[in-house]
């Protein structure tokens, strides 16, 4: 199973490759497969190629849930929560 995290195109270069923004991280993916990918898009990425465009409203709802959950666990594993 894989999850996808969306991430955010910031950059399509002439090969067109993009940069996308994950959260401050950025990674290089082709645009290969989904030719209507624009800068400012929210995208799924796997194995290296763009393989789906996100609505940005499911995208941020998406973040907003990763990072809810990743509080929860954060919370879970920090040692005042083992008292």
């Amino acid at each position: 199973m894989c999850i996808a995290v969306p991430g955010k195109v910031t950059v399509i270069d002439d090969l067109n490759m993009a940069t996308v923004d994950h959260g401050g991280t950025t990674r290089v993916a082709s645009a290969d497969l989904v030719p209507d990918v624009a800068v400012g898009d929210y995208v799924l990425v796997h194995a290296g190629f763009i393989i789906n465009v996100l609505d940005e409203e499911d995208a941020l709802e998406t973040l907003k849930l990763f990072d809810e959950y990743m509080g929860i666990m954060k919370d879970q594993e920090s040692p005042e929560s083992r008292d």
